[in-house]
């Protein structure tokens, strides 16, 4: 199945998704949490817990004698995100940053929300993550705090010493990514770290001191997801 079958599939049936571009191809969300990856050699992936949807899509066949059409341009995704989902904010150790992010996004009228604040119930940090980032949560954007938290440097040069972000951050950001997709993650970098490698063509912001020096920014990729921040928060 192509992407524009699978594409076509879905719109037979009347669901609601949306679509960004991947790498060698297309990632579908669905409104009910289903998740298809639609890659250019023909293989479609469905993603998250089996459903009704996911069974029919694993079960198609395509028409007999019918050819496969040209994939077209990307199409932009549709806002899968309501005004009242929460944004998810992955942090290190810095905690003015931190609270500085919290109160730009509650002066926008929006619900921010951070790991340590959410129940625990036994769960290990990586479980909290995949249960309130997963197909039954309900978080919609990320912002990810990229601060210097901790110094390194390349084996053997010490002398090119750096200003790095925390481990489990990088680990986090990646599966904000992976659930969320890059157009709903915002990566704001403070002025002195180092940043990652490997994230070109991601959204991410370089800050001084303050994060409120980015909330005009933030203001608009929130409204481009598909949130209504105030914008009395500006």
């Amino acid at each position: 199945m192509t992407a524009e079958e699978l594409r076509n599939f879905l719109a037979e049936r009347q669901v609601n998704f949306g679509e960004e571009e991947m790498q060698n191809g297309y990632l579908f969300r669905c409104e009910d949490g289903e998740i298809f990856a639609a890659y250019s050699t023909g293989k479609v992936v469905c993603q998250g817990k089996p459903t009704e949807l996911s069974r029919a899509v694993k079960e198609w066949k395509r028409p007999a004698g019918k050819s496969v059409k040209a994939q077209p341009a990307p199409q932009p995704a549709l806002p899968l995100t309501a005004p009242d989902k929460p944004v998810f904010i992955v942090y290190g150790h810095d905690m003015a940053a931190r609270e500085g992010l919290e109160l730009v996004l509650h002066k926008m009228g929006l619900k921010p929300i951070v790991l340590e604040n959410l129940p625990a119930d036994g769960d290990t940090v990586i479980e909290k993550l995949e249960h309130y980032l997963g197909e039954h949560g309900n978080v919609g954007f990320a912002c990810v705090l990229l601060t210097p938290d901790d110094e390194g440097h390349e084996a053997g040069k010490p002398a090119q010493k750096k200003y790095r972000a925390r481990q489990n951050v990088i680990l986090e950001l990646g599966m904000v990514l992976a659930r969320l997709g890059r157009r709903r993650v915002l990566i704001l970098i403070k002025e002195s770290v180092e940043q990652p490698s490997d994230i070109a063509g991601l959204i991410y912001l370089r800050f001084k001191e303050r994060v409120d020096e980015l909330k005009g920014t933030l203001f608009k990729d929130l409204k481009e997801a598909g949130y209504s921040p105030d914008p009395k928060g500006l």
